[in-house]
């Protein structure tokens, strides 16, 4: 060979050319990432007491608010309590006005393992406004609430209640998701609704008792009481599901025999299988890899 051109054999070419066309031939595999939890965790509340009172004292000349949180708690983090008592400062001459008292008072929140949960307990317990120092506003044997959101289920709320219970000194019947209406000459009027649920798809509210109070003794004006009060509460939001992702596929992406092996059985049929396209495309780049080499080496010998 003359210059510093140099040609390769064309036997090497056509090995160059085999392997371009092979490295070339399109191969598609699809990988599942592994599936992860998404979400709001839910949440959950409970409360044993809660009122919203207006206290005015004096031909309300003096306006005190009776606003009273007992046994509060929320979740996420798992939460009890069960004070017994609940106390207002400043309504009663400046001593400490007892606004509840009770043998079991009890509120639990809880979330964990997909599910959501308020739960209250509340037994023997009477409730006093000021004005009225020997008369309980209310006294119930025992109520529960309980408010439960769970994963792919639908939230659900109960209240629950035992014994008898007694308003502004009377006994009453209470109908469940129904109005009761108390009043006393002299004392006042009271409105109370029992066992007031509330769901919708993914949260859940129960209320043993919720009271609307209006009392003003013997319309002296010397202690008003308006506003409203609410006993064994529960609530939930329900926590959102982990969202799945397609697990891998263990199918094989095509069947692919070694050389010189008989095809599966609709190769015989068929004269080809999914491999076939590639290797004719294979064959014309060999055919054509093969021509170009022929065409040089004759170019090397002239």
């Amino acid at each position: 060979m003359n210059g510093k051109n140099f040609r390769l054999p064309a036997r090497r070419l056509a090995t160059v050319a085999t392997a371009t066309a092979l490295t070339a031939a399109p191969v598609a595999l699809g990988v599942a990432s592994p599936a992860h939890a998404t979400g709001d965790e839910g949440r959950a509340s409970a409360v044993v007491l809660r009122t919203g009172l207006d206290v005015s004292l004096l031909n309300k000349t003096v306006n005190v608010p009776l606003a009273v949180s007992l046994n509060e708690v929320q979740a996420p983090q798992s939460a009890e309590k069960a004070t017994l008592t609940a106390q207002l400062n400043g309504v009663d001459g400046g001593e400490p006005f007892s606004v509840l008292n009770a043998e079991v008072a009890q509120s639990k929140a809880t979330v964990e393992d997909g599910k959501a949960e308020g739960y209250t307990h509340l037994a023997h317990a009477k409730v006093h406004v000021p004005g009225l120092p020997l008369l309980s506003l209310i006294e119930v044997g025992q109520v529960t609430s309980k408010a439960t959101c769970e994963a792919g289920k639908e939230p659900t709320a109960t209240s629950n209640l035992l014994g008898d219970v007694t308003v502004l000194g009377k006994k009453v019947t209470l109908t469940a998701g129904g109005t009761t209406n108390v009043e006393v000459p002299g004392v006042g009027e009271v409105r109370l609704d029992y066992s007031k649920t509330e769901q919708t798809s993914r949260t859940a509210a129960a209320s043993a008792l919720e009271l609307k109070v209006s009392v003003n003794p013997l319309k002296l004006n010397v202690a008003e009481v308006e506003g409203t009060l609410t006993l064994a509460k529960a609530t939930c939001e329900t926590p959102a599901e982990a969202a799945q992702e397609p697990e891998p596929s263990t199918d094989p992406v095509g069947d692919v025999k070694p050389q010189g092996e008989p095809a599966d059985e609709g190769l015989a049929e068929t004269g080809g299988n999914s491999m076939t396209p590639y290797i004719a495309g294979g064959a014309v780049v060999l055919l054509l890899a093969g021509g170009g080499a022929v065409a040089l080496a004759r170019r090397g010998r002239s």
